[in-house]
């Protein structure tokens, strides 16, 4: 392999600062939907899908996961959906009781 292709390519610097931006905005959502009183069934649900996003921003951008190839992020889909289904069998589990 040549030294070019084992380089990770990289995003640029205004790129970067806009991701950074957009947790830090996310962050005072968290913090904001926190302070509110949602409804006890739905306290969980917003800071989870919160979470979800800033999980899916550092993956795409700073884990340079936009540049790998379809196995790697089909692999991480599948677990993602199979960390997901738990996660709702146990939100139906609880609700239900």
């Amino acid at each position: 392999m040549r030294k070019a292709d084992t380089q990770i390519p990289a995003g640029s610097y205004a790129t970067y600062a806009v991701v950074w931006l957009a947790l830090v905005a996310l962050l005072g959502a968290t913090i904001a939907v926190a302070k509110m009183h949602l409804l006890v069934r739905y306290s969980v649900l917003a800071p989870l899908a919160i979470a979800s996003a800033k999980a899916g921003l550092v993956l795409i951008y700073f884990m340079h996961l936009r540049y790998e190839g379809w196995f790697l992020k089909s692999m991480l889909l599948v677990t993602v959906a199979t960390l997901t289904a738990f996660i709702a069998l146990t939100f139906v589990d609880v609700w239900y009781r």
